[in-house]
């Protein structure tokens, strides 16, 4: 009876089997979809165009910035590899801090990703060549921009447009040449702006103008002093030893005429008009509205409070979805003043507030003695909408600290109370590190971070994510490169003009300098209008102006405010009848950080399981 059960579940086995597919034991995963399956079908082959844009990480909105790898801003927590970068500590094996969009590794994922792209949208296999042109372009586009982080962090780097796979003949590759690198990202430019020509501007999608300000882009850092050879040389004896000086800059040809490209390349996307806001202007505005025009632009429309129309500014941009929890939605969080229970990360040095000109365009001075007794009154109308300092409005202050702060303004120094005649004390401000709020968090410098945070009352950072978008490309740092172009090829009456145009609309006057004076207003003017954006890293890098700059110690302010006699105050406000104002500046103590500069730091080093990995990658000059 045994045998005969046995032979039964036998035959059962055998029909089932029999009336089975092969679909039966099909293994292929369930959350994978075949790659001949994906560029046959135009849907999933824009799912795979749009996953590659995830390279650009959260943008600059991660929690520690590249601000604060330049004299913009002081880091407030130690032991994030911040300091490695500041102290000129960084080598092949311990680089320290490097956001992942610009991380080798990283990069070098997504510009495969790109190659596969490409390599399947040169022959489609769906029908709709409209969709094939723009994905293709936006390929293009994609590679040209990561090949630029590459190239900008660490200079030439090695060519990849092949898929390499399994049993290829080989995987080690040279560095090419930085001019190469810079011709094959023009190159990719190009392509992508003939396949994008006539493509709708979308958010957070590439289009012609997009590719356009890249190349503005390239060309104009591909001219500048770093990346000239017989220029760098003469300014650094570290460069000028390099045995093979190919990989970090031009070896002959006419910088000249780069400059000339570069400007070409600028003027194209200053002609997409669409992309200006309020540069028509005849004269300064107001400095309330140039203050509003500023965050407008910053906002880049993810503010309910700002202007929409400041959207124009920006050609590219990535964007956050509320529904997702994404660092790039708690900047307010991040930055804000520990008062309000924020974090305070990035906090602007002493160093920048003192680069933002008085309102007439005249320089702020410590030696003038009106600006020491008031340094934030009469300011250049960005710096309000940058920069949170002592006195300054601000949001509603949490419930449980309304009561001590009623009047809602920024509190970084330390002030008595009490009667100006009679008892009285110090109080710490509630946005110190001695504050009777949170006193672990608190900004170093005096200053917290205010561009890029919504201003809307009903925003409370600790808890409620924002929309802000990051600028990965803005119309008026085109317009910024430019004018660099004009400056440098003599045409300074043009320089002018288009800088007048970005200051009349933030409330500045004109420029009306020539020669070097012109060089270091405009550069100024590119600092304090792109600031936290994550150019100062690279343009005091390819000006070669690091030592002086980027390798200073960072100052910061103490405040001090002594009650006049006979005044007397329960609950402290900022107010100039009550109260007398002292501010010094310091220097941040060196326990703390101790910057310094060193010429390897022109280039990030690669680190050395790259190197054992490619063993035809040359090191960068210093490591």
């Amino acid at each position: 009876m045994k045998r005969m059960r046995n032979s039964i579940y036998m035959m059962l086995i055998g029909m089932i089997c029999m009336s089975c597919n092969d679909d039966f034991v099909s293994t292929q995963p369930l959350e994978e979809v075949p790659e001949d399956v994906v560029w046959a079908d135009a849907a999933l082959a824009e799912a795979f165009l749009f996953e590659i844009y995830n390279g650009f990480g959260v943008g600059g909105f991660y929690e520690q910035q590249m601000a604060s790898l330049t004299d913009e801003a002081l880091f407030t927590h130690p032991g994030r590899g911040i300091n490695t970068v500041t102290e000129a500590r960084s080598n092949d094996a311990n680089q320290g801090y490097i956001l992942e969009t610009y991380r080798f590794d990283l990069v070098y994922t997504r510009i495969r990703a790109t190659n596969i792209a490409i390599a399947n949208l040169q022959e489609p296999k769906f029908d709709n060549p409209d969709l094939v042109n723009q994905l293709l372009g936006e390929a293009y586009f994609l590679r040209a921009y990561y090949y630029q982080q590459l190239l900008r962090q660490y200079g030439a780097v090695p060519l990849v447009d092949v898929v390499y796979e399994l049993g290829s003949e080989r995987y080690t590759k040279k560095r090419n040449t930085f001019e190469e690198c810079v011709n094959f990202i023009v190159d990719d430019c190009d392509s992508a702006t003939l396949l994008l020509d006539g493509v709708a501007r979308v958010d957070g999608r590439a289009n012609e103008v997009a590719a356009l300000a890249l190349k503005a882009r390239v060309l104009t850092y591909a001219a500048s002093d770093l990346y000239d050879n017989a220029t760098a040389k003469s300014k650094s004896s570290l460069l000028n030893g390099y045995k093979t000086p190919e990989y970090i800059g031009y070896t002959d040809g006419d910088r000249t005429e780069r400059w000339r490209r570069a400007k070409m390349a600028s003027k194209a996307v200053l002609d997409h008009t669409e992309y200006r806001y309020k540069l028509d202007l005849a004269a300064p505005e107001e400095p309330e509205d140039g203050q509003a025009n500023y965050m407008a632009i910053a906002m880049g429309g993810g503010s309910s409070m700002a202007d929409g129309e400041g959207k124009k500014d920006l050609i590219l941009g990535r964007f956050f979805i509320d529904l997702k929890d994404e660092r790039g939605g708690w900047v307010g969080r991040d930055n804000g003043p520990n008062g309000y229970h924020n974090w305070a990360g990035n906090t602007p040095t002493q160093l920048l507030v003192d680069d933002y000109e008085m309102i007439d365009g005249s320089k702020f001075s410590w030696e003038n003695t009106v600006h020491e007794a008031a340094p934030y009154e009469d300011r250049d109308p960005r710096f309000y909408a940058t920069i949170l300092y002592d006195g300054a409005d601000w949001k509603p202050r949490a419930d449980d600290v309304k009561g001590r702060d009623p009047y809602n303004q920024i509190q970084t120094g330390q002030y008595e109370v009490g009667s100006g005649s009679g008892t009285k004390r110090v109080q710490h401000g509630l946005d110190t590190r001695n504050s009777p709020v949170e006193d672990w968090n608190g900004s170093y410098t005096g200053y917290y971070y205010r561009k890029f945070t919504d201003a809307d009352p009903a925003m409370e950072d600790q808890n409620t994510r924002q929309s802000v978008p990051w600028p990965v490309l803005r119309y008026t740092e085109t317009i910024l490169n430019y004018v660099e172009a004009c400056i440098e090829l003599g045409e300074e009456a043009e320089a002018r003009l288009w800088l007048s145009k970005i200051r009349y609309r933030v409330g500045m006057p004109a420029v009306e300098d020539s020669g070097e004076a012109l060089k270091a207003r405009y550069r100024n003017e590119r600092r304090v209008e792109l600031a936290y954006e994550e150019h100062r890293f690279f343009d005091a890098r390819r000006w070669m102006i690091a030592s002086e700059t980027l390798g200073r110690k960072v100052t910061t302010i103490k405040i001090e405010g002594k009650l006049k006699p006979g005044r007397e105050v329960a609950i402290y406000k900022y107010d100039t009848e009550n109260y007398d104002y002292r501010y010094t500046v310091n220097t941040i103590d060196p326990g703390i950080e101790n910057r310094t500069w060193n010429d390897k730091m022109y280039f990030t080093s690669f680190h050395r399981d790259e190197i054992n990995r490619n063993t035809e990658l040359e090191q960068n000059p210093g490591y």
